[in-house]
Formats: C-alpha cells, sequence, structure tokens
C-alpha cells in the first residue's frame, strides 16, 4: 500500500490532485478557537523582536493584559504591535468568528468534493466549541489533550464572539454540516461517537461531555458504501448480524509518539471499510500523526495526507513503517 504525504496548505495541496481520484475522505479538522499548531512565522518588523510585552503594559488594541502572568502576547493574531511585523499563518481554527471558521471549511471540502469520485464519501469528525472570554495564557489547561500540546501554544486574549454570550454551546459541527449541505454536500448521517472514558470536567451546571460527531455526507446521492463490511453481531449473542448502529462507542486512545490528541482508529476503521473499496484511496486533508494513513494501509487501502506542519512528517513516517497490511 502507499500513502502520499503532501507538506503544505491543504487546498493548496489538493489543487495539485486530478479530479475523481480518491474513494473517500476521513478526517478530523482543528477544532474552533481551541489551540495553536504552532504553524506561524513573522514577516517584516524587526528580526530581533520577541513579540511580547511586559504583562503590565497596557495594550489599547487588548485591554490591560493579565497581571498573573510574565508576558502575553504583542499582537492581536495578525499584527505585532511593538515592531510592526505581520503574523502569518494558513492553519485552520484560530478564526476570530465561527463563522469564519465555518467558511473555511466550506473551501477546504469543495476541494474535498472536486477530488472525490462521483460515488465517494466524506466522514467528518468535529467536536464543539463553549463561548467565552478568557485572559491570555491560561488556555491549554482549560482545554482536553487533542489541544494541550507542547508546542505552539496558544496564549493569547479570547474574547467571547460577537452574537454569542459567554457559556453558549456555538454548535460548530452542526454550523459545518449545514453548510456543507447548503454548498452542495449530500448530509447522510450523524453519527455519535460515544467516548467511555471521557475527559474529566469539574463543570457544576452542566454535564460532562462524553461524545462526538462523525458527519457521513456524500457527493451523489447514490455513492459506495460497504455495508456489510461494518456489519455487528446483535446483542442477543445470537451472532447475527445487523446494520451498524449510528452511536459508537470508542475509547480514546492518546498515540504515544505524538503531543497532541489523534482519534483512536478503531473509530475511522469503519468509515475506511464502508466508504473504500480494497485498493482504492483514502484522503486525510488534516494528516495529524498519520491515523488515517495507519488504518487505511492495515485495511489494504492507499492514502493521501495533507499536513500544514513539516515538525509531524517525520513521525507520521516512522508510524507507518511499523504498518503491516492484512492479508485478508
Amino acid at each position: 500500500m502507499k500513502t502520499e504525504i503532501l507538506n503544505g496548505d491543504c487546498i493548496e495541496m489538493m489543487k495539485t490532485l486530478p479530479d475523481k481520484s480518491v474513494n473517500c475522505c476521513v478526517t478530523s479538522p482543528p477544532y474552533f478557537g481551541l489551540r495553536d499548531y504552532g504553524t506561524a512565522s513573522w514577516e517584516g518588523g524587526d528580526p530581533n523582536c520577541d513579540h511580547k510585552i511586559p504583562s503590565n503594559e497596557h495594550d489599547p488594541k487588548r485591554g490591560t493584559s493579565d497581571a498573573s502572568t510574565s508576558h502575553t502576547l504583542r499582537f492581536n493574531r495578525t499584527h505585532c504591535h511593538k515592531c510592526g511585523a505581520t503574523r502569518v499563518d494558513k492553519q485552520l481554527g484560530l478564526e476570530e468568528t465561527p463563522e469564519a471558521f465555518v467558511q473555511k471549511m466550506v473551501e477546504v471540502f469543495r476541494e474535498v468534493h472536486r477530488v472525490l469520485r462521483d460515488d465517494g464519501t466524506l466522514w467528518l469528525n468535529l467536536g464543539d466549541t463553549y463561548a467565552q472570554n478568557q485572559s491570555a495564557g491560561d488556555r491549554v489547561s482549560k482545554y482536553s489533550p487533542k489541544q494541550a500540546t507542547s508546542k505552539g501554544t496558544y496564549s493569547d486574549e479570547v474574547k467571547c464572539p460577537d452574537g454569542y454570550k459567554v457559556k453558549d454551546l456555538i454548535g460548530v459541527p452542526w454550523m459545518v454540516a449545514f453548510a456543507l449541505r447548503s454548498d452542495g454536500w449530500y448530509l447522510r448521517q450523524d453519527i455519535i461517537w460515544h467516548k467511555p472514558n471521557p475527559m474529566p470536567e469539574s463543570v457544576q451546571d452542566r454535564c460532562t461531555k462524553s461524545h462526538e460527531y462523525i458527519f457521513l455526507l456524500s457527493k451523489s446521492p447514490k455513492y459506495y458504501f460497504d455495508n456489510e463490511a461494518i456489519k455487528e453481531h446483535a446483542i442477543s449473542g445470537d451472532k447475527n448480524s445487523r446494520n451498524k448502529r449510528t452511536v459508537w462507542s470508542v475509547n480514546t486512545k492518546p498515540y504515544a509518539g505524538a503531543h497532541f490528541a489523534t482519534f483512536p482508529p478503531e473509530l475511522i476503521r469503519p468509515c475506511i471499510l464502508a466508504g473504500c473499496p480494497k485498493g482504492g484511496v483514502v484522503l486525510d486533508p488534516f494528516g495529524g500523526s498519520g491515523t488515517t494513513a495507519a488504518v487505511a494501509t492495515e485495511e489494504g487501502r492507499n492514502a493521501i495526507l495533507c499536513e500544514l506542519n513539516p515538525e509531524y512528517i517525520p513521525l507520521i513516517n516512522e508510524r507507518l513503517s511499523k504498518v503491516q497490511p492484512s492479508l485478508f
């Protein structure tokens, strides 16, 4: 089995792929407003500037910085107010508003739509976000391991987006799903990823969240879907098979080689088995640690990954070097 890794912005990388060249897409994009993947660079200004200011210095564009932190980043996500440098970053998830994030998702999956075969499917995993105000330097401890990494921690001040109230559940997954439907996708199903081992939460005014969504979308009303490959045994224990249900209970499973959480292989295995025939091609525009490619290889499928951060490429290659394709 072959895996092709394209290092760069996913939209630009997918433009190098031929029309109707992949069988299915299985992916988990960055969640809105939760973390910085460490891909930004600074252009212009003073090359010796650290783009930071003392915590007690007033920034008129951001208000007074939090006195509990020694430094805060001196930019409003785009510019250093100290030296005038411009922050350049093509990663997704740090848009100013949920609506801007949704629009970027539409642009990404419009390109996915082009490279999919007419009978292709998209399996999209997305988590949600709560609207909140938060001081600089106090983000990583507040979020799940998917967001807390050793590199690129985002410490800019977070403000509640216009149109939302603090503590609102934004509903980002469904916003994206409806936007994709409006853009021409067939929204076929919402699948609940039930996490038996969810991250503990200290909240006292709502339940601990233990699920995320996987949306099944298709390019055409009729599409490839191997129902037999993912049938499950009936609960009665008589070994009779039945159609797979829409609630999938899969434990989160960290990958030891990564400094960020990955979606567990057993979560996406049914997506690949149902959505791509043996010998076909699975696309993941947000390659991360290469979980999609690893499972695709195990199941006798080829894979194409796009990954913006070049530091993840050796991690992916090392992981794939240890994967053996299934003989069946």
